[in-house]
């Protein structure tokens, strides 16, 4: 596997990594604890060495699972995980909390679920427009000084805050949704993080499984447990117009001699040499198909071939649910 820097952090890690949100949470019911544990340790075996959880996926139980199934490769990888949910007694997320006190018993809790002595990389999840990003920053740094953090990551701020964080301390890694079919980072993001040497981690980097061409005209999505059924970009009449991506990207993959998804996922990695794909992963068919993007080279006239494609096609429904999208700040 190949290894990507994260901007001037000096943090390396896999140049794909593994997304373990969906093997407890938000896709459905959750994977088999024995066979997500088998998913994990199986990637470590193929060479990905960062992992991503949050205290939020569950709550709680992604970290725990992540946490038993690393504890014996702990030195060969990279757990991120991230803060910035309140979470009532009954497990709900119920808002957001950021406050530098709350940081600190959430990094205690994640440090204990994740049976380690070190975060390699904490994100803060969302923005918490009730406490100064200088207060976040400055929390964060007193745990990197203390040992208990080792970098600093971000998750869907605005670049006025980004800018803000890392003049306190250095941000390692941005972690935005990004995708062939969710294309905002390239707004501005990517611009300030080339001048910052700010590292890339792009979510949902298959469009939640639509990329991977697996999903089919009859699929339904209406299952609460997870998290497309209230995405209106997954709703039966989007999804109907939206098969022209599949199309495409079908047609491309068959005279490469590859798979949707790893025309995806290698368009991702083509886009900065700091750009780490986090895609998810419940069966380890899933996991051997996204790793061997690492070793699909585009070609110029491919990249052009995709750019040209999508410009024509016109996606239908939003990517994420109100009430998702309105925790991201632009």
């Amino acid at each position: 596997m190949q290894k990507r820097r994260l901007g001037n952090s000096g943090l390396e890690v896999s140049a794909i990594g593994l997304g373990c949100m969906g093997l407890s949470f938000g896709l459905g019911p959750a994977t088999d604890k024995g066979e997500a544990i088998n998913v994990i340790r199986t990637a470590v075996e193929r060479g990905v060495t960062l992992f991503d959880t949050a205290e939020g996926y569950g709550p709680f139980v992604n970290e725990e699972l992540v946490g038993e199934a690393l504890q014996p490769v702990r030195d060969r990888v990279v757990i991120a995980t991230k803060f910035g949910f309140k979470i009532d007694r009954n497990n709900a997320i119920v808002g957001l909390d950021s406050r530098p006190e709350h940081i600190r018993e959430v990094v205690e809790a994640s440090l204990k679920r994740l049976r380690t002595d070190r975060i390699d990389l904490l994100y803060q999840h969302r923005v918490d427009p009730g406490v100064p990003i200088e207060d976040v920053a400055g929390t964060v740094k007193d745990l990197v000084q203390q040992g208990k953090v080792k970098h600093f990551g971000l998750s869907e701020a605005g670049m006025d805050n980004i800018r803000r964080a890392h003049a306190v301390q250095p941000v390692a890694a941005i972690q935005n949704h990004y995708s062939l079919w969710q294309r905002e980072p390239e707004q501005g993001t990517l611009a300030l993080c080339d001048e910052l040497g700010i590292g890339f981690v792009a979510w949902g980097p298959l469009g939640q499984g639509f990329l991977t061409g697996q999903i089919t005209r009859d699929m339904k999505f209406d299952d609460p447990s997870d998290l497309r059924s209230g995405f209106p970009r997954f709703s039966k009449e989007a999804l109907e117009a939206n098969f022209a991506v599949v199309d495409f990207l079908k047609e491309l993959a068959g005279r490469k001699g590859a798979t949707p998804a790893r025309i995806a996922l290698a368009w991702l990695l083509s886009r900065r040499p700091f750009m780490v794909p986090i895609p998810g992963g419940t069966k380890l068919e899933h996991l051997d198909d996204n790793l061997g993007a690492a070793q699909l080279q585009l070609t110029d006239d491919d990249l052009r071939e995709i750019d040209a494609a999508f410009s024509k096609i016109d996606i239908q429904g939003a990517p994420l649910s109100e009430a998702l999208d309105s925790q991201i700040q632009r």
